[in-house]
């Protein structure tokens, strides 16, 4: 996986945080910069351990399936980025205005599954995974910091915009992925 392709993948990973990180923009009468703060902290950590531990798991079994590697990742994909999709056409109730752990965590958790499946296409494809996990959660932390401050000023006309992107461009990864394992593309 190139580093434009692993860029392209951690933005489209970062858009639910993003999505979420815009509600808490608009939860609270007055943003800090420690808002921004906490929910990059939060999504970008979960962002970058979850496919590290879905990495450790799909190495377990990768000698098992790798002639079906390519159509598990299609599969995982088009299916994280059609949920994405969907839920982007969802009207979504902002949350509370809370930054506490009690809040900010079960957020976390729930906007990085999707990377915990993505995690193990990447024992698949052979991705190097350290750089990979920095790279998702430093930009995931960014597009999280940014989204709390684009909820303060702009409302929540991005929030599903974002989902819709970042289902499209997982989508498309999977269809990559599959294309260039049936050599189609080269």
């Amino acid at each position: 996986m190139s580093l434009f392709e692993l860029l392209i993948l951690a933005i489209g990973l970062s858009m639910d945080a993003f999505a979420v990180s815009v509600c808490k923009g608009l939860s609270v009468p007055r943003t800090r910069i420690s808002h921004s703060l906490i929910c990059g902290a939060y999504f970008g950590a979960f962002q970058a351990l979850m496919p590290l531990i879905g990495w450790a798991l799909g190495v377990q079994f990768q000698s098992l399936i790798t002639s079906v590697d390519h159509w598990i990742a299609f599969v995982l994909l088009g299916a994280i980025g059609i949920n994405m999709i969907r839920e982007s056409q969802e009207e979504e109730a902002c949350m509370d205005a809370s930054f506490a752990p009690g809040a900010m965590l079960p957020l976390a958790v729930a906007t990085s599954i999707d990377a915990l499946a993505v995690g193990v296409t990447f024992a698949f494809l052979k991705v190097e995974i350290g750089w990979a996990v920095l790279f998702i959660g430093v930009t995931t932390f960014i597009t999280s910091a940014f989204g709390v401050r684009v909820g303060a000023l702009f409302g929540a006309r991005f929030q599903s915009k974002a989902e819709l992107a970042g289902g499209v461009i997982l989508v498309l990864i999977g269809v990559k992925i599959l294309l260039e394992h049936l050599g189609i593309l080269g």
